[in-house]
């Protein structure tokens, strides 16, 4: 009589406890969901902590309204930031990188960062007028592959550099490389170091402007060449600045490292950048500086 009374039931416990199973996947989706609308709608500061809404962060240029922190930015908010409206007409857009080595992965690695970045390559170059000045602007973004040094990237910088000297215009590179030299592309990613480097020189010899604006993170060939060479050369507050990074220095040498090693303020205190920037005055430092290096600040000043 039992065997009657519970064998006839086996299956319903077996539809609670599938129902249980589904209730538990839909609760996890929903969580999971409520998870991605809080990301989208949310960021938590990586220095103090503080939940920023998205919205007000991205008002106050990514700079955490707490503590000040800066956050990184990409090349199109850089140029949002600094170009005057509708005054960029970029070089080299379809200017890509090859696989010279036969590197395995190296494509798809690269249609991959191409796809997440909106970018053929780390650096965009190109015309621009900032505060109404003609300039020839560059900007490495640190979210394709770290900004690292490549041949397309040393390449569209020297075309850049020569661009300058060709048009008689100053020069403004914003460095935001961590990533060294590009171990996919061997001696022809170290051969850019050199090669921008000297482009720079003949820009110096003919004595125009060049300005280096350094960022997080700005390490490794980007430091070690162009980036270092500027004639004014401004950070922006809160970058990490260096050639090997202060985690492989401590470990080279076993010792503790200075509180700040290779902040923005570490640097300008040991005399290796001119001016710290907070990146709201970012805008106003470079239109002051190339007034005061132009023809237009002479004729202003007379």
């Amino acid at each position: 009589m039992f065997k009657d009374w519970f064998g006839g039931k086996k299956s319903k416990y077996v539809t609670v406890k599938r129902q249980r199973e589904e209730d538990d996947e839909n609760k996890k989706r929903k969580e999971k969901g409520k998870g991605q609308i809080k990301e989208e709608l949310w960021t938590k500061c990586k220095n103090c902590g503080e939940i920023i809404f998205n919205k007000k962060l991205a008002e106050n240029l990514k700079v955490c309204l707490e503590c000040g922190y800066h956050f990184r930015l990409n090349a199109q908010e850089r140029l949002n930031i600094l170009v005057d409206e509708g005054e960029f007409k970029e070089y080299d857009k379809k200017l890509e990188t090859t696989n010279p080595l036969d590197f395995p992965d190296y494509e798809e690695k690269l249609k991959k960062y191409q796809e997440k970045t909106g970018l053929n390559e780390a650096a965009v170059t190109g015309e621009a007028k900032i505060g109404g000045h003609e300039v020839i602007l560059g900007i490495v973004d640190a979210n394709f592959l770290m900004g690292s040094m490549n041949s397309v990237v040393g390449e569209k910088i020297t075309r850049a550099i020569e661009a300058a000297l060709d048009k008689e215009l100053p020069l403004i590179i914003i460095s935001g490389g961590g990533g060294g030299a590009r171990m996919y592309e061997g001696m022809l990613s170290l051969m850019q170091m050199p090669k921008t480097s000297l482009a720079l020189s003949r820009l110096d010899k003919a004595g125009h402007l060049y300005i280096s604006v350094l960022t997080d993170p700005t390490y490794g060939g980007v430091s070690a060449s162009f980036a270092s060479l500027g004639d004014i050369i401004i950070a922006e507050a809160d970058a990490k600045i260096g050639f090997a990074g202060p985690r492989v220095i401590k470990q080279t040498i076993n010792k503790d490292l200075p509180d700040g090693f290779q902040t923005s303020e570490f640097q300008l205190e040991h005399g290796m950048v001119d001016k710290v920037v907070n990146r709201k005055d970012m805008k106003d430092i470079l239109v002051r500086t190339l007034d005061i290096h132009s023809l237009r600040g002479e004729a202003d000043g007379q």
